[in-house]
């Protein structure tokens, strides 16, 4: 955890340091401009995920209640070198891999996804308003917004394999400052924002009333979300970088159990810090 911890806070200490040292490296001395149209990039990365509280809407066709403002968290892998650097493991983590082309000199189109994971919190109180009816289980009612604890016998719900945002981006990138030795590239630093929207591809691991799980990739909705992110690039080809994104989710359907009646929808908010490893390389003048 401490590895991912420092990585992720290079570029801003990097950021910190020069704000001391501009007299040193002073952009127009340097010739803060360098072309990045023509450029390819590609990176992997991982990310932590917080999200909003969402109303759950379950319908199926013996039931159709809402449980309102349910609490989720992500599912952080402890660090080891296997988990996070085997490439067998790579989707363990959750993980961030994108590829980009710059067809501008400060825009690239990106593509990419977002592999994040969302776990219901156990044995929380809620409200439920709906029914339930010929489930053989305690839970048969009519319920009229009342207090609800979220039982495991009842539900288990969660986006481990995972809360997957396929996403394409319009990633704006500025050159803070770079410094070469003589004519050799050493480091650059560059700060980016982008837009982007994208499909969500979860595989839902969920038990309901105590029902066969769907447990397969359905797309189930759709994502907006938007980013910072500050890069350091060394010798004009490796680059680190630190990125905040945030966005909206709705997936308005969920498979949750085997049966094709039976689903599930929700929508929240979503923040993902995260840091990544990559290249850099120009495709052509």
């Amino acid at each position: 955890m401490w590895m991912k911890r420092f990585l992720f806070l290079i570029p801003f200490l990097a950021l910190a340091f020069m704000g001391k040292g501009q007299t040193a490296l002073d952009p127009a001395a340097m010739g803060i401009h360098s072309t990045q149209k023509g450029k390819f990039f590609i990176y992997w990365g991982w990310n932590r995920g917080f999200f909003t509280k969402s109303d759950m809407h379950f319908t199926g066709k013996d039931y159709d209640f809402t449980l309102e403002k349910v609490k989720a968290r992500d599912r952080q892998s402890d660090f080891s070198a296997n988990t996070y650097l085997n490439p067998k493991n790579l989707t363990i983590p959750q993980t961030n891999f994108r590829m980009g082309y710059f067809f501008k000199d400060h825009y690239a189109l990106t593509f990419g996804f977002d592999h994040m994971k969302y776990v219901m919190v156990a044995r929380q109180q809620v409200k439920i308003d709906g029914y339930i009816e010929n489930s053989d289980t305690p839970y048969d009612k009519v319920y009229e917004h009342e207090n609800f604890q979220i039982n495991p016998s009842f539900l288990q719900y969660e986006h481990t394999d995972g809360l997957n945002y396929v996403n394409f981006e319009l990633l704006r990138r500025n050159e803070l400052f770079h410094w070469n030795y003589k004519e050799t590239p050493i480091v650059a630093m560059n700060y980016g924002e982008s837009i982007g929207a994208g499909f969500l591809m979860p595989r839902t691991d969920a038990t309901l009333l105590r029902r066969e799980r769907h447990n397969k990739f359905h797309v189930s909705g759709y994502g907006l979300s938007t980013s910072l992110s500050l890069n350091l690039t060394f010798l004009n080809h490796i680059f680190i970088q630190s990125e905040l994104k945030g966005g909206f989710i709705h997936m308005p359907d969920v498979k949750t159990t085997a049966s094709l009646d039976d689903k599930a929808s929700q929508y929240f908010f979503f923040l993902q810090p995260n840091v990544s490893v990559g290249g850099v390389f120009r495709l052509h003048k």
